[in-house]
């Protein structure tokens, strides 16, 4: 991919936007940028101080103490927060909720948005997240809207939980889904919705791979190569 461009997912928790993100910006050459992990580690930072994720003053006077930066290991992208290697902790159940109120606050969202979109600037991106090609990236060359039902949304998390050794209850991360969907599609402040020019694909019922491979499908029938 000679040029620098910008390629925006978006959508509801438990999609599998990252897991499919990453390996779109593989097959491409792309450098993977999950938005949703720097909403975790402010999230994380929060929990850590003691303050309340859905306190926009506590959390307003947090941010001048937080640093996230990114790297690459293998591959994968790594999240480090004030230096801090946090990828595995970001990935508790617990943090998802935690994610979306914070995403809820404006400060936290202006205090990211130049970073994800220096990223861009600077490097071709697959970039996922909520409001990447509504508000963080509208300019994107290609924006996908990928969704799921929720009980197929729920059986993937529960699976890739079960798979880690985890103990964990389908039912209660059903619940948190359909909660995180109405707190995200609700909020005051770049809520979650699909951007008028976004490909809609719904993947309830495809495997991983049949999945990568229609997104892959949409990038190339929309850049033409």
């Amino acid at each position: 991919m000679p040029e620098i461009t910008a390629i925006a997912i978006d959508g509801p928790a438990g999609a599998g936007k990252s897991t499919i993100a990453k390996a779109a910006a593989k097959a491409l050459g792309c450098i993977y940028v999950d938005t949703g992990a720097m909403y975790r580690a402010v999230g994380l930072h929060a929990l850590r101080s003691g303050v309340g994720t859905k306190d926009p003053a506590a959390l307003a006077g947090l941010l001048s103490g937080i640093k996230i930066t990114l790297g690459y290991e293998n591959g994968g992208q790594r999240i480090y927060l004030n230096g801090e290697d946090v990828s595995a902790e970001i990935r508790r159940p617990e943090m998802g909720m935690a994610a979306s109120d914070v995403s809820a606050m404006p400060q936290v969202r202006a205090f990211l948005l130049d970073l994800q979109r220096d990223m861009a600037k600077r490097h071709s991106v697959v970039m996922d997240g909520r409001d990447i090609g509504t508000v963080v990236l509208p300019e994107a060359r290609v924006k996908i809207f990928l969704t799921a039902a929720p009980e197929e949304r729920a059986r993937r998390r529960y699976e890739e939980h079960i798979a880690k050794g985890e103990a964990v209850s389908y039912n209660k991360i059903l619940q948190d889904i359909r909660g995180r969907d109405a707190q995200d599609e609700n909020r005051s402040t770049a809520p979650l919705r699909r951007a008028e020019d976004a490909v809609l694909l719904d993947t309830t019922g495809f495997e991983l791979e049949k999945s990568v491979a229609a997104v892959l499908q949409i990038i190339r029938d929309s850049m033409q190569y």
